[in-house]
């Protein structure tokens, strides 16, 4: 993910432009961990989201449409007290937050739905600084965002390692989705891309299909071509 987006920042022309109107150049790229479902109880088939709140803030809430579980704002630092206080029954999120916010000593159930990474921004720098900048200087910094961006993959996935080490250890149990309800969760879900590309037009469909066409070039095999089914 981090390797698809460092690229279309540079080279699709609705993201670079999206980036120098607010006056930025991207140098790296943010990503977190794969998304799965933390809570009191264990995900074993579509059925057991049923009349389920699961916090999944922002965007993630698309995640549960249609699932028949109840998205609930919150965020990394409330999801503990909410689990422990019934007013959710677990969240949608990453073993790099969940680990250091404690929320296994609630919810003490890790379903591996493996919803995958999210890309959620970009080391960046003013644009007009940048501009003003000596070639062999900007060469550096977009060489030196690079391998941020490296590093910080590294980091990602050493961090969600251990803290998984951390959970288990303390008594997490983990179970796997079986896949045929993860392909009815998929294919259940409403199409949630098409209220984005409604806000972004065709600029938003430049983005959809460049990054769908990066995945598939690394061997990825979409469980569902959002891409395809919003051209």
């Amino acid at each position: 993910l981090i390797e698809i987006f460092d690229k279309l920042n540079a080279t699709v022309p609705a993201l670079r432009d999206s980036w120098a109107a607010q006056n930025m150049v991207p140098l790296s790229s943010l990503i977190t961990d794969s998304y799965d479902i933390y809570a009191t109880f264990p995900v074993k088939d579509m059925a057991s989201l049923k009349n389920k709140r699961i916090n999944a803030p922002g965007t993630s809430a698309n995640w549960l449409r249609e699932t028949g579980a109840t998205p609930v704002d919150g965020a990394l630092t409330t999801y503990y007290t909410n689990i422990q206080t019934g007013v959710t029954d677990g969240a949608l999120s990453f073993a790099s937050g969940i680990g250091p916010a404690r929320v296994y000593e609630v919810a003490k159930n890790l379903t591996r739905i493996d919803i995958g990474a999210m890309y959620f921004g970009s080391v960046a720098v003013n644009k007009k600084v940048f501009d003003g900048l000596p070639k062999e200087v900007q060469d550096a910094m977009l060489k030196a965002g690079k391998a941020t961006s490296v590093a910080h993959g590294k980091h990602v996935t050493k961090t969600a390692n251990a803290a998984l080490d951390t959970m288990k250890a303390a008594g997490l149990q983990i179970t796997d989705l079986p896949a045929a309800e993860k392909a009815k969760w998929v294919n259940g879900l409403p199409n949630i891309v098409a209220p984005w590309l409604q806000g972004t037009g065709d600029a938003g469909k430049q983005v959809l299909k460049a990054y769908f066409d990066e995945l598939r070039a690394r061997g990825v095999k979409p469980l569902r071509d959002w891409d395809l089914q919003n051209r």
